[in-house]
């Protein structure tokens, strides 16, 4: 299952918009490497914080 801005994972509802949006970027492109949700979406939302991280720092 892909998701979008209207239709995510419950584990990304508190997250703010801007990382949510990143967070489910990345879990699809994960999903559309093969790996299942259940690995997807932590790492998505995990790289999505270091990607806003990162953002802050420029």
């Amino acid at each position: 299952m892909t998701w979008s801005k209207s239709d995510y994972p419950d584990s990304m509802k508190n997250l703010s918009e801007k990382v949510r949006n990143k967070a489910i970027e990345i879990a699809n492109a994960l999903l559309d490497e093969g790996f299942e949700e259940e690995r997807a979406i932590p790492i998505g939302i995990s790289q999505a914080e270091k990607w806003a991280d990162n953002q802050k720092e420029s």
